[in-house]
């Protein structure tokens, strides 16, 4: 569904104003999955640059400073914690809104049409984890991060699909699309059911009602910002008061966000959302994360560390074997019981190669890692272990995609 154009106000009034039109421009790049996978590259690199210099002891002193307004009464938040618990929450929203609009508009408007990606999620989440478990088997509280190389990162992996497969038919991308979206709406179902330590049950009710309130006034198609802004932000307080994580009430608040077209051509309150948040997300939100939770040591040692520990080992094999097992057996299996069918623009070729694009874990798994271990050096090493299985898995899935490419500009 083309999208109605938001006509911006500022920019028709202060034509001539460089910082406006420039600001219109580079909010415009960022709602580019290419564009924002790229800035988020960039800022793991940046993070991985700095821990790997003599001042490694000043990102550690930035990722650990505590950001703890006593009046707020959430427990000791450091940089860390904001940047999982606040920043996330929009990255998630927009995670939400894409899912209602593939409900609504999309891919999973039609069951039939669906059954190939949301089997195919959830076969991809399954089997890294099980790998996992076998891999990390005996190993002291290994089994706390299950679900580290269960998730894909859905702006690395489109990006990533961008620049490596120009040919992409439509399909094959709305294929990945859907798969990462349900795979995210799983990786934070998961967060809030097993990993959540407490439970407060005053603030978790108050954030129930809030939440219902914003979607009835969905539901009523009130459209003021200045309304559920508040709203917003009241039951993310709530929620992280409760105990379960607070991005939960990102994707909550954001498949609740009405994608019901206006009577007179309006965008829809979903587009209005996401036209004004995707690019902060994209731009801030998810690149702020990657710096404060990438940067690891990167030495022989530190290496080494890595490719001895069976949770590591058991997180690339998850990512990188994992996720190629899930997802393509998952569709092959479906295709072949009959519960879903492979559209006449598809191959199989180049569904092995989202499949092994899945295996790009980087936001969430790194999110999900942070949960499960709480001790640094083993969170490092795992954050070390998903960043290599990143890396393997885009290197892979573009030799696939570059062969693909070839093979559509060839005569028939």
């Amino acid at each position: 569904m083309a999208r109605p154009t938001v006509k911006r106000r500022v920019a028709a009034t202060w034509p001539f104003r460089p910082t406006v039109r420039y600001g219109a421009q580079v909010a415009s790049a960022l709602r580019t999955e290419t564009i924002g996978g790229v800035v988020m590259l960039l800022a793991a690199i940046a993070a991985l640059v700095w821990a790997n210099t003599p001042w490694a002891h000043q990102y550690k002193s930035l990722q650990t400073f505590e950001i703890s307004p006593h009046w707020l009464h959430l427990g000791h938040m450091d940089v860390q914690h904001w940047a999982s618990s606040a920043l996330l929450a929009v990255f998630f929203f927009i995670a939400g809104l894409e899912l209602r609009e593939e409900l609504t508009h999309g891919e999973l408007r039609n069951p039939r049409d669906a059954a190939l990606p949301v089997i195919a999620a959830f076969a991809g989440v399954a089997t890294p984890a099980l790998i996992f478990l076998a891999v990390s088997a005996g190993e002291p509280g290994a089994s706390s991060g299950w679900a580290v190389p269960t998730a894909t990162d859905i702006a690395f992996a489109l990006a990533v699909l961008a620049v490596t497969f120009t040919s992409c038919p439509p399909p094959l991308r709305a294929f990945l699309l859907t798969l990462a979206v349900v795979d995210d709406l799983i990786a934070i179902t998961i967060i809030a059911l097993f990993y959540t330590d407490t439970l407060h049950w005053t603030p978790l009710g108050l954030c129930v009602v809030l939440i219902g309130v914003y979607g009835f006034l969905q539901y009523k198609r009130v459209r003021s910002p200045w309304v559920y802004v508040p709203l917003a932000v009241l039951a993310w307080y709530c929620l992280q008061r409760s105990g379960i994580h607070a991005t939960v009430a990102g994707v909550a608040l954001g498949m609740l966000t009405s994608p019901k077209e206006t009577p007179d051509g309006r965008p829809t309150n979903a587009e209005r959302a996401d036209h004004a948040l995707r690019p902060f997300s994209a731009g801030v939100a998810v690149p702020v994360f990657a710096f404060v939770s990438a940067g690891v040591g990167l030495g022989a040692s530190q290496l080494g560390a890595v490719f001895t520990d069976r949770v590591a080992l058991g997180v690339i094999a998850g990512l990188v074997i994992g996720k190629f097992l899930g997802v393509f057996g998952g569709a092959w299996a479906a295709v072949r019981l009959g519960l879903a069918t492979l559209g006449e623009e598809l191959h199989w070729h180049e569904i092995a190669g989202v499949a092994l694009l899945a295996g790009v874990g980087f936001t969430v798994s790194l999110l999900i890692g942070g949960l499960a271990y709480t001790d640094p050096s083993q969170f490092e090493r795992v954050t070390t272990a998903v960043l290599i299985a990143s890396v393997l898995a885009s290197a892979a899935a573009a030799v696939v995609f570059r062969r693909r490419v070839r093979l559509r500009a060839r005569p028939d």
